[in-house]
């Protein structure tokens, strides 16, 4: 698992030699971080979305919670980022040292789960774009896929969990 883990990264990382791919990968993951883009598009679809405004500001919570629970794996797990591998530093400075699992693909994986289910469009537009902020951190350079892969499971999993939740209460 661990060579894998070192190649897949390499290969990703690789694709960042590209400039148009290092800025775009920049980019989604500025945007993801501590899950901003998750928690605005929460917050959008509620001050849109009338008759669902309790479960999108239940889904943005859900969203939130999950990032936090990936931090607190994360404390517990203290796993090192990727380091200079093979002389390629990381292509942007992180908020942490530790990077399992992947707050980013936590964030975005409940925010997939969460906001699919309230609308088609978020069905439509979220995945891809989570998928893209999910690769964007390997491209990088902060991430192992094995961090990614925990983080979206772990994000997907608190999402489903709170689904009942989310739906199930008044919207107000």
């Amino acid at each position: 698992m661990h060579d894998m883990d070192h190649r897949l990264l390499s290969a990703l990382r690789d694709c960042g030699t590209d400039p148009r791919v290092a800025a775009a990968a920049r980019a989604l993951s500025r945007a993801g971080e501590h899950g901003a883009l998750w928690i605005a598009a929460g917050l959008a679809g509620a001050a849109v979305d009338r008759e669902r405004r309790g479960a999108w500001l239940r889904g943005t919570a859900l969203t939130a919670t999950a990032h936090l629970a990936s931090m607190g794996v994360k404390r517990i797990v203290r796993r090192p980022r990727p380091g200079d591998h093979n002389g390629v530093a990381p292509l942007v400075r992180t908020a942490g040292r530790h990077s399992f699992p992947s707050s980013h693909a936590t964030s975005a994986a409940a925010a997939t789960v969460a906001y699919s289910a309230l609308r088609p469009v978020g069905a439509r537009l979220v995945p891809p774009l989570a998928a893209a902020v999910c690769v964007s951190r390997m491209v990088v350079g902060v991430h192992y896929p094995s961090d990614v892969a925990a983080g979206a499971a772990l994000g997907a999993l608190t999402a489903r969990v709170g689904a009942a939740w989310m739906n199930g209460g008044s919207d107000a």
